[in-house]
């Protein structure tokens, strides 16, 4: 089923922009909510100041108590990209601030699962920390905490995924979706959090003279803002103003060479000029690379890469990253077909559809099933939740599962809904609206999947799981330029909430080929004189349909982008759809 094709609805009289700002990107900005020259401000005076941060007195007096007293700290992570940029940056940032003992252990997601389980802070024991720093994770871990507590080990809390109804009894919890907290962007990825509260220890120790003492060079926090920027764009979280801020000073300093040794590893074995670096390519090349690692080995890799300082060390990690994407793709495309093979059984009776779609696979790969349910959504535009296999025998065997929802869905407050509904079929769960995980038992599976078809019955309508692409209109001939290409990459940074500017148009075509093996390269025509042509590239297009010689003239739905070739720039549409 095509989506329906929509433009976005704009009231030209909202805008107060400058002069400065074309007709075209006054539009674009409408379209996002945008309306004045102050929203687009990307400077890190733009950013909020740490101090309506619930729990940050706390937090600070921790670490400073901790860092004067040289007490034994332990990062605990996640396994995730933002997870190894918060590790990656507390322990960098720390350290520069006089801390000796530190480290950081991440739970292997195959054997403890997410957060600071109780089997975890038992693990961490083995060290004798005096204080555990969760990053990205832990506002759920009531249990974890407790053993923490209980073995004399105090606790920190950092997190931003969105809290239960009982809150873990530690010494801090920073996380701006905590119930009271009044910090105004609700949105930061777990590695904003960690940066906001270093920045306001590194603020209080330079007010206590801690660094002259010390004989300390005071750091500067924008040095790690290469590591917030990567967190921020990998984690999809929002892109409200602070976020841009803080993605844009990152990239800035990333396209000035100014970045981490591993960053920098990682894009050239994507084959990405630093110089030209946009948002998408931390979002599509550097974050899976560093997220296969955590999905399919131990996270602790990808957390190493970021904090290596020799050259050849850092192209070591990088490399073992890369080849660990290579081996997740070839799982993530078996995986796809599988799962495509039994939507296809599914869709036979349209009707009979769930409205959020439960799958599971034995085989299915546990660090792999979040891209294969985002896959599945995408096709079939409904929340889907994938499953695998997580041990045990008889009744004690789990499954894990890792959901994605669509516009309309809160994900996780639906699984809230399913779990205070039917106390027993949950075992676990947590996460974003977007985007949750789960745990279960196996014997539950069928009257899980039951349950949550009936919450997204309840929650949406049919109209709801019609897909929708909302573009930004169409581009004039003479805005077909490399100069609103230009515009368009500066524009940004683009991303979650702040998508990147999608137009729609009728073009004709005069060449068209498959390039490696599924991708389709058209050379089009404006007009039907064709006197002005544009290149233009679809990938993973359906091979059985394309080439098509038959059709000469096509609606699409595109991105307007700059392609580069031997040091010569050329206008580029990257195509999103195709209406023959």
């Amino acid at each position: 089923m095509l989506p329906n094709i929509t433009q976005r609805q704009i009231d030209p009289k909202l805008g107060q922009f400058s002069g400065s700002i074309s007709p075209l990107l006054q539009r674009i900005y409408l379209g996002r909510g945008i309306t004045s020259d102050e929203q687009l401000q990307r400077t890190l005076a733009k950013l909020p100041r740490p101090d309506a941060l619930k729990g940050l007195s706390d937090g600070v007096a921790l670490l400073e108590e901790a860092l004067k007293q040289q007490q034994s700290v332990l990062i605990v992570g996640d396994f995730d990209a933002d997870g190894a940029t918060s590790t990656a940056l507390t322990m960098l940032a720390m350290r520069a601030m006089g801390m000796q003992y530190i480290d950081f252990i991440v739970p292997n997601r195959f054997e403890f699962g997410y957060g600071l389980t109780p089997e975890i802070v038992a693990l961490a024991q083995q060290r004798n920390p005096d204080l555990i720093i969760t990053v990205d994770n832990g506002i759920s871990s009531v249990s974890g905490v407790k053993a923490a507590k209980e073995a004399g080990i105090k606790v920190l809390i950092t997190d931003h995924h969105l809290p239960g109804a009982v809150l873990p009894e530690a010494d801090a919890i920073l996380n701006p979706n905590q119930h009271g907290c009044d910090f105004p962007s609700k949105n930061l990825a777990g590695v904003g959090v960690v940066f906001y509260l270093l920045s306001a220890l590194r603020s209080h120790l330079r007010e206590t003279g801690w660094f002259e003492t010390q004989n300390i060079v005071m750091p500067n926090m924008a040095e790690w803002l290469d590591l917030v920027a990567l967190g921020t764009v990998a984690d999809v979280v929002p892109l409200d103003q602070t976020n841009r801020v803080l993605v844009h000073q990152g990239l800035q300093r990333i396209r000035a060479g100014k970045t981490r040794l591993g960053i920098q590893a990682l894009l050239d074995l994507a084959g990405k000029d630093r110089q030209r670096l946009v948002a998408t390519d931390l979002g599509f090349t550097v974050g899976p690379r560093l997220n296969a690692a955590g999905r399919l080995d131990d996270m602790s890799i990808g957390i190493e890469c970021l904090l290596e300082t020799d050259p050849y060390l850092a192209r070591e990690y990088a490399v073992q990253l890369d080849e660990l994407n290579r081996d997740r793709r070839v799982i993530e495309a078996d995986m796809q077909r599988e799962g495509l093979a039994i939507l296809d059984q599914l869709i036979l009776d349209e009707e009979a559809l769930p409205w959020g779609l439960c799958l599971f696979d034995a085989d299915w790969h546990q660090g792999v099933v979040g891209l294969l349910a985002s896959r599945i959504k995408d096709r079939i535009h409904r929340p889907v939740i994938a499953f695998a296999d997580a041990g045990g025998e008889g009744d004690e065997k789990e499954y894990k599962g890792s959901a994605r929802s669509i516009p309309g869905l809160h994900i996780r407050d639906a699984l809230d809904a399913v779990a205070t509904g039917h106390p027993v079929l949950i075992s676990k769960f947590g996460g974003h609206a977007m985007a949750a995980g789960l745990s279960l038992k196996a014997k539950h599976y069928p009257a899980f999947a039951e349950a949550f078809d009936a919450e997204v019955r309840r929650q949406l309508t049919p109209a709801d799981l019609e897909a929708e692409i909302v573009t930004d209109g169409e581009l004039s001939a003479e805005e077909l330029s490399l100069e609103t290409g230009h515009s368009l990459r500066e524009s940004g940074p683009w991303g979650q909430h702040f998508p990147e500017p999608l137009f729609q148009g009728e073009f004709y075509i005069v060449q068209q080929r498959i390039v490696g093996e599924k991708h389709l390269k058209l050379l089009l025509a404006v007009d039907e004189q064709k006197q002005q042509l544009i290149d233009a590239i679809a990938f993973n297009v359906d091979t059985t349909i394309w080439p098509n010689p038959n059709t000469n003239k096509v609606q699409l739905v595109y991105k307007l982008d700059i392609n580069v070739w031997q040091g010569r720039e050329s206008v580029q549409l990257v195509v999103e759809t195709i209406l023959a």
